[in-house]
């Protein structure tokens, strides 16, 4: 017991945990933070040395590059000759929970990509999530129908998607109830994220 508080007063406050880490993660952490010192690093630092160290060493090897940060990225990578699938946190992050399905529905992964050959270097899309605030309960209702409004986007030519995400709704709304009389948690269209009906009413306008 003795050995695991003293390695606990060596790990940064910010980085406690809610229960009693193992000692082995604990050992793992006091390496870490005495190999940051050693390279004069601090977390920021040592982050962003793995994510370029990584990202050159997938580059090398002619991997495709998946977007994760926000708008203009995906336009960055085509225009340098690289492919690129879609997955813009700031649009397709399920656990976002402010996002709506409309803004799901809107996210054009060729933005600002007018040069054929370069959208064709798009070669696709996903949603995400993280599962810190995901479980069980409530992944169904998280997914859906958010995850649907997105799958439009990838697979339905440029030039006959809905411009106007109201004219989406009708089909949304029946896909949501199929996906409810199959036992699948569907939420809601109306309001955030996985929230609950507000009133009561058919599942086609809810």
């Amino acid at each position: 017991m003795p050995a695991i508080v003293n390695l606990s007063a060596q790990v940064p406050k910010r980085w406690h945990f809610t229960c009693r880490p193992s000692r082995k993660l604990l050992t793992y952490l006091t390496t870490l933070i005495s190999r940051l010192k050693k390279h004069h690093m601090n977390e920021s630092q040592a982050y962003q040395y793995f994510v370029l160290r990584a990202q050159n060493i997938a580059l090398s090897h002619g991997y495709e590059i998946v977007n994760w940060l926000v708008d203009g990225v995906a336009e960055q990578v085509v225009a340098s000759g690289l492919r690129c699938i879609v997955s813009n946190q700031d649009k397709w992050y399920l656990d976002h929970l402010d996002i709506t399905w409309q803004e799901f529905y809107m996210n054009e992964p060729l933005k600002n990509i007018t040069n054929s050959k370069q959208q064709k270097s798009v070669i696709g899309g996903e949603v995400c999530i993280w599962g810190e605030h995901t479980d069980g309960s409530d992944i169904e209702q998280t997914i859906w129908p958010c995850a649907a409004a997105a799958a439009e986007r990838p697979w339905i030519p440029y030039d006959k998607l809905d411009e106007d995400p109201s004219e989406v709704t009708g089909r949304l709304a029946y896909f949501r109830c199929l996906l409810n009389q199959r036992g699948v948690a569907a939420a809601s269209l109306y309001g955030p994220s996985r929230v609950a009906p507000f009133e009561p009413g058919s599942c086609y306008v809810q």
